[in-house]
């Protein structure tokens, strides 16, 4: 570990005390004898953790210029760990600095062993944040490339999971190839047909869209394809299909698996051909529409099934989107979250905590529906748990932290949205512990 650290001390025996003690130990270290050179060392150049004293005047003993300084050095690095030097005589204040941010405090005279045990955890807890840091920055960086060059129709998210999904529905949007999108009910399906579409060739054209399982089979071929007037009870006067009507643009199928076997070979016939005929004519119509269709369905287990073509399937999934469910993106809720109350509600501790345990079966539109009824019942801005009227299901709970393993680290994680702050009381560990075993079974988690 090539570590910095920068002592801060007016006592020159006390910091070159210090130094010998790091540098026997392969611990680089810089000194500084006064705030006004400590500071100037820390515009200067990289540090990974500072030792402070808490007085710099001599017969001052209060612990001000200690409290100065440290909030000098926030200023410059917020993020640095940071270690105080301290006498019994201001031992509360050295407190009520761990409690504002300080990563610990050293009492004269210090234990060698125990110095450098807090050190090297500090040093790596803080490379480990490090490591955090600099991936969340490139994630976002990555989302802002993605916004810049890219319609993502207002999509709200933070998951890694829906950056890599929404790279891939971009990079292909322009290709003029059916996709299959897949997912469970409520999940956002149709936001990502809309963000295909928006950044496709036909992006001018129309782009229609057709619910396959909300319509019976009697009336499905015929919003598909259309109908001549007699064709059937009621039809009165020509219809006109989906597929006429999506000409030059896109036609959105949602719940494909619901499609009759004789809608597919219809369908089929478009996809190979782009020609089909009405129910009751003679004559074929050729149009030019480019296939967006979802489904919630296991269609390779409808194949086996005999309820889905298998010819179809591959005629549909040329590129497969697969989105994952709310419960296995949860770092997605509080963006979705925030666009929907559109800062005119602020959520309560415990609302944002029930949020991130409830498990979602209804996915975006449970969500939705969930806020909705928030708002209805908050009356003074703040929605609470009670509010938001959700039945948190109990679950096992996790193994001792003593004996935590991997998965459970990852499914903690998971479980809190990426929050590790979350993850290590759900785990029993503190923030630390948490991040020495993420260090321990190499999981890197943005």
């Amino acid at each position: 570990m090539n570590a910095n650290i920068l002592i801060i001390d007016d006592n020159q025996d006390i910091a070159q005390a210090l130094q010998v003690l790091f540098t026997l130990n392969k611990l680089q270290c810089c000194l500084a004898y006064s705030p006004e050179e400590g500071l100037a060392q820390l515009q200067q150049q990289h540090f990974d953790l500072v030792i402070q004293d808490m007085n710099f005047t001599a017969d001052t003993t209060s612990g001000e210029e200690g409290m100065q300084l440290f909030n000098d050095i926030r200023q410059i690095t917020p993020d640095i760990p940071i270690i105080l030097i301290t006498a019994w005589t201001h031992l509360e204040t050295a407190v009520e600095l761990v409690k504002s941010g300080a990563a610990d405090y050293l009492a004269k005279p210090w234990d060698d062993d125990k110095l450098l045990v807090t050190v090297n955890n500090l040093l790596e807890l803080n490379e480990l944040q490090d490591q955090q840091r600099q991936r969340a920055k490139r994630k976002h960086s990555q989302q802002l490339q993605l916004e810049q060059e890219y319609d993502l129709c207002a999509m709200q998210f933070r998951s890694d999971a829906m950056l890599q999904l929404l790279q891939m529905a971009t990079q292909v949007a322009a290709a003029d190839v059916p996709i299959l999108i897949t997912g469970p009910n409520g999940s956002g399906k149709e936001k990502i047909a809309e963000v295909v579409q928006a950044n496709s060739s036909c992006k001018n054209g129309p782009f229609i869209k057709v619910n396959v399982g909300a319509l019976s089979q009697d009336l499905l071929e015929a919003e598909l394809f259309g109908a001549e007037a007699g064709s059937y009870t009621g039809a009165n006067k020509t219809r006109i299909g989906r597929f006429e009507r999506a000409h030059g643009g896109t036609l959105f199928l949602d719940e494909i698996g619901n499609l009759s076997m004789q809608g597919q070979a219809k369908l089929l016939r478009v996809l190979e051909t782009g020609e089909f005929e009405r129910i009751g004519g003679s004559q074929s119509i050729k149009v030019s529409v480019r296939i967006i269709s979802a489904t919630n369905t296991d269609i390779p287990q409808a194949i086996i099934d005999g309820n889905f073509r298998e010819d179809l399937y591959y005629r549909l999934n040329v590129i497969n989107l697969k989105l994952p469910p709310l419960n296995e993106r949860k770092e997605d809720i509080f963006p979705l979250v925030d666009s929907l109350l559109a800062g005119q509600y602020q959520l309560s501790t415990s609302s944002r905590e029930l949020l991130l345990a409830h498990d979602w079966p209804g996915n975006i539109r449970e969500l939705l529906n969930t806020l909705k009824r928030a708002q209805l019942l908050c009356k003074d801005g703040i929605i609470t748990e009670q509010h938001l009227g959700l039945e948190l299901k109990i679950t096992a709970k996790l193994a001792p932290k003593e004996d935590v393993t991997e998965q459970d680290v990852i499914t903690a994680i998971k479980s809190s949205g990426g929050v590790i702050s979350d993850a290590a009381k759900a785990l029993g560990l503190s923030r630390s512990a948490l991040y020495r075993r993420m260090k321990k079974f190499n999981i890197q988690y943005e």
